[in-house]
């Protein structure tokens, strides 16, 4: 049986009457992919930020990572700990240049010496395949992929055990999304757990070993992705009716 690297227990999340996230349990085997889907409000974006604690923490439950309870932990101690996110919104900064973007990162984020934050930066910007001439252009000058793979670049500059993505196809074309397919293959491949909210069926069928759906705040469905996405529950929540 695999190792949990992730464990959700009957995490709740809630806004007054709001219930956005409503005793949700799971967990993420080390080294899977594990795709998150549902419709807009059905909690998959508050998920994200009960387990990585920014901007805020879960109601009650627990969340427990490579087998501490972290639910009560800052959220710098969590990155820290080697679980790290991306954001719906690009979070580069515009005036900067790509490279500058991830030193901050490195430095502020990750703690590193200017030293071993180069030898990262550099690291990271190869891997993800992030073209020479463009590393020193401002970040406001990317385009929408060279800012995804900017933002995953500094999320791997860490090195992190568990990424959290939070669609990162958004806006992209479909030869990009081929790319971003190839590229989350890559990082996984290099032992990096993987956690994905997407809204793009055809990546999270291409890439995810389990899909977990949510609906109102709650798991609606879970299991093999090809399954999952034929449950009529799920077509009517996700998928809003269509076949």
């Amino acid at each position: 049986m695999s190792e949990t690297i992730l464990d959700i227990v009957g995490a709740c999340k809630f806004f007054g009457g709001l219930k956005a996230v409503n005793d949700v349990s799971f967990t993420v085997a080390r080294g899977e992919i594990l795709g998150i889907a549902g419709p807009n409000g059905s909690g998959k974006s508050t998920l994200f930020n009960l387990i990585t604690g920014v901007p805020f923490g879960a109601t009650s439950g627990e969340i427990r990572f490579k087998g501490e309870r972290i639910d009560r932990w800052p959220a710098h101690r969590i990155s820290r700990a080697g679980l790290v996110r991306t954001f719906q919104k690009d979070a580069e900064f515009p005036a900067l240049s790509a490279r500058e973007t991830l030193l901050v990162s490195a430095t502020y984020n990750g703690g590193f010496s200017r030293t071993e934050a180069e030898a990262r930066i550099e690291e990271a910007f190869r891997f993800v395949d992030f073209g020479q001439q463009r590393r020193s252009m401002p970040s406001r000058e990317l385009s929408v992929y060279e800012k995804k793979q900017l933002m995953i670049a500094s999320a791997l500059i860490s090195r992190p055990a568990l990424l959290m993505l939070d669609e990162p196809a958004s806006g992209l074309t479909k030869p990009e999304i081929k790319h971003l397919d190839d590229l989350l293959v890559a990082v996984n491949k290099t032992g990096v757990t993987v956690l994905l909210i997407e809204h793009v069926l055809s990546l999270l069928l291409s890439v995810s070993q389990r899909l977990i759906v949510l609906n109102q705040g709650r798991v609606l469905a879970a299991g093999d992705p090809r399954e999952v996405v034929k449950n009529p529950q799920v077509v009517e929540a996700y998928l809003g009716g269509r076949g």
